[in-house]
């Protein structure tokens, strides 16, 4: 498979003073004989801020939190320009090392967690991270009891350290105490597939997890003034002797 993955730093790393953490950025622009054909993802510290929608020109935050800098436009033409070169050494550079050079693959692995404490009845999100992801060619698809989910959102996909990649897809639910929940992800270029489950774990009702709390709180003030009464007693006796 033909694959061009590149990284742009923003600027070259500072020298830090040593009470201070050194971050990372990464804008990384990736296209392939495949689907997607091309991609454009932004992490701070792997942690994936946004995505690049090339059929609106315009970015997708993961998070909500990230919507106000998504607004963000002015580097529109650059990143068209590198969508545009990665396309052209597919192209042209890619047939004459196809066969030349090793080709290198990632079985994905998937595992699925809630965004929130567990609380039945209350919304909640299902999140499944899908690691070790080479090169970024998948579908992800959801099944509540084996029969299949839509409404999920779309797919995040983000380069990491070592010219691989992870992703993240999101489903909003209420749990219930019977829920079980899979996560299906397929690697398009070997057909591969990992499916995560998920089914209500250590979970209380919201109400009884209160009324357990509120327990919990008064039975350790009761021994609290008991352990007070006793040391009260012990230190007033009189000295032997």
């Amino acid at each position: 498979m033909k694959w061009l993955k590149k990284c742009l730093d923003t600027a070259p790393t500072p020298m830090w003073p040593d009470d201070l953490q050194n971050h990372t950025f990464l804008h990384t622009v990736y296209c392939q004989d495949g689907s997607p054909s091309v991609g454009l993802s932004e992490a701070y510290d792997e942690d994936q801020l946004f995505f690049f929608d090339f059929s609106q020109n315009t970015r997708v935050p993961r998070l909500p939190e990230f919507a106000d800098w998504a607004q963000e436009q002015g580097d529109a033409p650059a990143i068209l320009f590198d969508k545009e070169f990665c396309e052209w050494m597919i192209q042209q550079i890619g047939p004459k090392l196809d066969g030349k050079i090793p080709v290198s693959r990632g079985f994905p692995i998937a595992e699925v967690f809630t965004l929130k404490p567990l609380e039945f009845g209350k919304p909640n999100t299902l999140v499944c991270f899908v690691s070790n992801l080479f090169p970024p060619m998948l579908t992800v698809n959801w099944q509540h009891h084996s029969v299949p989910v839509e409404g999920f959102g779309p797919t995040f996909v983000s380069a990491v350290d070592g010219l691989s990649f992870q992703a993240f897809s999101y489903l909003n639910f209420t749990p219930e105490p019977s829920d079980i929940f899979s996560c299906i992800v397929t690697h398009e270029i070997d057909r591969y597939t990992a499916i995560a489950y998920w089914v209500p774990r250590n979970a209380l009702p919201s109400d009884l997890l209160e009324n357990v709390l509120c327990g919990v709180a008064f039975g350790l003030g009761v021994l609290g003034i008991i352990v007070g009464i006793v040391l009260i007693i012990y230190f007033r006796k009189p000295c032997s002797g």
